[in-house]
């Protein structure tokens, strides 16, 4: 499957203006992932490990877990995507891998996105995610998967099906994190309809 150049996934948002500033809304740049960007990356999914039920990882993986993960993506063929501020801080970041490892499924990609609660809702998750289902068709995938745990904030939900996910199933019950059962929904979404053979 084709990579995808750093050119390719690269958004520079401008500095805001008065409105925009007011509002909360930061400046931010999507790029490709790089070894750089790994201390950011695990801080910002360290938070949701250890504070929320949105993942129902218990321990946040270290810096060499990003390492391996990152290079196996690009590997892979995937993209991995961050968005970083002005002052170069990692704010959130996307990637698609293998839905399972069969090789029949090697059309499938599984999604994980993750940004810091402060800059929801200045539209990083929809570019992030966006970028990285683009990059992910581009690279041959035809469906696109995403496991959403119900202790997720809705804001996920609402950012996934914007982007054409739909609800295929839900698993409930499946997880147990600070003191609660979590369910897992199922979404999936078509990248495209041209991989009918191997």
């Amino acid at each position: 499957m084709g990579g995808v150049t750093d050119g390719d996934i690269t958004s520079h948002h401008a500095s805001p203006g008065p409105a925009a500033a007011a509002a909360g809304t930061l400046p931010y740049t999507v790029r490709a992932a790089t070894e750089d960007d790994l201390d950011g990356i695990a801080d910002v999914y360290a938070y949701y490990v250890r504070e929320s039920t949105a993942t129902l990882e218990e321990v946040p993986p270290g810096v060499e877990f990003w390492r391996e993960r990152m290079a196996s993506t690009y590997a892979e063929g995937w993209p991995f995507v961050v968005a970083v501020d002005d002052a170069g801080r990692v704010v959130g970041w996307a990637y698609v891998g293998w839905w399972r490892p069969r090789p029949a499924y090697r059309f499938t990609v599984e999604t994980s996105i993750y940004l810091l609660p402060e800059t929801a809702g200045q539209g990083i998750g929809g570019e992030l995610l966006g970028r990285v289902v683009e990059g992910a068709a581009a690279a041959g995938a035809r469906e696109a998967v995403a496991v959403i745990s119900s202790g997720a904030s809705p804001a996920s939900r609402r950012l996934h099906e914007r982007l054409g996910f739909r609800e295929i199933g839900r698993l409930t019950d499946v997880g147990y994190k600070h003191g609660q059962w979590l369910d897992t929904a199922i979404l999936q979404k078509h990248l495209r309809a041209d991989a009918d053979e191997a």
